[in-house]
């Protein structure tokens, strides 16, 4: 506990009795720490240093906002995270990834779990070596608990695509097109779920493979609209599949007539929100992916404290009647 000194005009009594109270107040802090826990001294911040892991491509946009989130975190917290990922995607590359993360020796990983069963072996290295693990983003609690984690800050991914699935519901649709540029990642077809059972329906073919190349998704949009002319709502997993599906829809001249919602935010997407061509954006607040891990992990390996539940970061609905609170943030903060 500490206390900032102000110094007024001769008033030299008031600052001594301030410091005396700063004092006493840090040794009653530090006597009621010690009855709880064995306190130890924070590290320098050469030795506290923590590395994520995601599953996200390099062409991935929206993780920009975690890399900020982890360079303030480490910059408040003065611990050094370092940010890896395989450039294409690949889950057998991050898993990979995450063994060689484990073979260095950090104070700490955090990881997203794309794929549970593909990534659940380099995480067990993890445990086996006494490092403490958080998971973000992809996976389950459940799956997070499985592998030894300490907890898991995220969005329930199945609920947020079923509460979207309400929303559009309640506005009369009855049918839709997912498009899904990560399909290999379970939780992206679970968002597509989340929203199709809120509709009452099927899944089935209304979920498209688009891939991540932004001319093919275009084409692949294009050519499921054609094919399916009554498609009344589209549901996009991000800004990689969302701007593409923005130029499609403005080729085919249905902008603004198609009910289309997206999850995650971008300034596309929040311009989309503002032109009403987009209804809405799913908010998972990955700011808090990012920032909240390394405050787990950094005083977690200082004190030994730690939250006693996992931490949902979303959903959240940003519509054009909040979009003014975050929009000059998106892409960077939101």
């Amino acid at each position: 506990m500490t206390f900032t000194s102000f110094t007024t005009h001769g008033d030299i009594r008031m600052n001594n009795l301030l410091s005396n109270i700063a004092k006493k107040a840090s040794v009653l802090a530090l006597a009621l720490c010690s009855t709880a826990i064995a306190f130890l001294p924070s590290t320098a911040s050469a030795e506290e240093r923590f590395v994520l892991v995601s599953h996200a491509p390099d062409a991935d946009s929206w993780w920009n906002t975690i890399k900020t989130a982890i360079k303030e975190a480490g910059q408040n917290m003065d611990v050094s995270v370092e940010y890896r990922n395989p450039p294409t995607g690949d889950l057998a590359d991050m898993a990979r990834i995450i063994e060689q993360a484990v073979a260095s020796n950090p104070q700490g990983i955090i990881t997203t779990l794309a794929d549970y069963d593909v990534l659940k072996g380099p995480l067990e290295k993890a445990k086996k070596k006494g490092i403490p693990v958080v998971t973000i983003n992809s996976g389950t609690k459940e799956q997070s608990e499985k592998v030894g984690a300490l907890l898991h800050v995220g969005q329930p991914e199945y609920d947020a695509g079923f509460g979207a699935g309400k929303r559009a519901k309640a506005d009369g649709i009855k049918n839709f097109l997912c498009v899904n540029h990560y399909i290999t990642n379970p939780a992206s077809v679970e968002r597509c779920q989340g929203f199709a059972d809120a509709l009452g329906v099927d899944l089935g073919g209304q979920m498209i493979d688009s891939g991540q190349d932004p001319t093919g998704i275009e084409k692949k949009v294009l050519a499921f609209l054609r094919k399916n002319p009554n498609t009344e709502a589209i549901l996009t997993l991000g800004p990689t599949s969302a701007h593409p599906t923005l130029r499609a829809l403005e080729k085919n001249r249905q902008l603004g007539k198609i009910y289309f919602g997206s999850f995650d935010l971008s300034n596309e997407i929040a311009q989309g929100i503002k032109d009403g061509n987009i209804k809405w954006a799913i908010d998972q607040q990955p700011y808090l992916q990012g920032y909240l891990p390394v405050m787990v992990l950094t005083l977690f390996n200082r004190y030994g404290v730690m939250p006693s539940n996992h931490i949902n970061s979303g959903p959240g609905f940003v519509t054009l009647d909040n979009l003014a609170l975050v929009e000059k943030l998106a892409g960077e903060y939101r």
